[in-house]
């Protein structure tokens, strides 16, 4: 049924999409600023950051939504077709979004942020999806993307190239510090104990910064379902190990990681939740998790203090 109501929302979109293509004249047109619209929240907040008060940045994916599911709507793609410049994460992330991306294309600048990576510093996958997509949980590699966003925007509106200049070094300072207190927060946990297990395999690439060992009950997108066979064979992995805390993440359901924590428990093992890590969505606004850089500091703190048994 889930996907059914994919394929439904997908034709959907291709229908808007021959709405927008009959729009008149941009929002950037009315007020003489720059519209900027970035799909998932760590993008939306690299865009403010550069952009400050040069430019105006419409977020479409807020806390707690799932970039691999999420179908646009109508209303998306009116947001879409008023936008100078579009930043996507890219790398089949935003799986639903990618023939509207297309069709887009054609006449602003849409710029796929993680696509514009080098390969060699992705993480591969399967032929499905070739490379992970969670870049940004390697803060060096979204400090790249937050030269590209820098880049794009000077090009694009080149009478405040020194405020984007500006700002983007400001972020990028901030995204070393955060990424310098995630080092000594993970450098507690007691080597045998830095394994991180989630619903997903969504931090590859912040297990390989900071050297944790990483798994994921569902594979990259959580398009795909996990099955009694899985849960098992985490729960077998977590008693060998003795791992003491597992996590969920807040762009997805806990009962995964629930039955989990279940099966572990029959075993006769007891693991705790240690907390819920901010993945594929930044948090609400007020929590440390509003921010890309607070939701570095927040995921590194939650993991040491449940492995670290604190």
């Amino acid at each position: 049924m889930r996907y059914a109501n994919l394929w439904i929302g997908s034709v959907l979109v291709l229908g808007f999409l021959l709405l927008a293509a009959c729009s008149g004249e941009t929002a950037a047109n009315e007020n003489g600023r720059l519209q900027i619209v970035a799909t998932t929240g760590q993008i939306a907040d690299a865009a403010r950051r550069v952009a400050g008060d040069a430019a105006d940045v419409t977020g479409l994916l807020g806390p707690g939504i799932d970039p691999h599911l999420y179908v646009p709507t109508e209303g998306n793609v009116t947001t879409f077709s008023e936008a100078d410049v579009i930043f996507y994460n890219g790398l089949h992330l935003e799986a639903q979004m990618a023939r509207i991306m297309e069709q887009m294309a054609k006449s602003k600048v849409v710029v796929a942020l993680g696509d514009e990576l080098p390969a060699a510093q992705l993480l591969t996958w399967d032929a499905n999806t070739p490379y992970d997509p969670h870049f940004w949980n390697d803060p060096t590699l979204f400090k790249t993307a937050v030269e590209n966003i820098r880049g794009t925007l000077i090009a694009a509106d080149p009478a405040n190239a020194a405020v984007y200049q500006e700002n983007a070094a400001k972020y990028m300072a901030e995204i070393d510090a955060a990424d310098t207190y995630a080092q000594e927060q993970i450098a507690r946990i007691p080597a045998d104990k830095r394994v991180m297990i989630t619903a997903h395999d969504a931090f590859g690439y912040f297990a390989q910064r900071y050297g944790l060992e990483e798994r994921g009950l569902q594979g990259i997108s959580t398009e795909s379902e996990a099955g009694t066979r899985d849960v098992q064979a985490l729960a077998d992995f977590i008693v060998a190990r003795q791992i003491p805390a597992i996590f969920i993440e807040s762009s997805v359901p806990p009962g995964t990681i629930e039955a989990v924590q279940a099966a572990v428990r029959a075993k006769g093992f007891e693991v705790v939740i240690g907390g819920e890590l901010f993945s594929d969505a930044l948090g609400e606004e007020g929590h440390e998790a509003a921010t890309y850089t607070g939701m570095l500091r927040h995921n590194a703190r939650t993991l040491a203090e449940a492995l670290a048994g604190e």
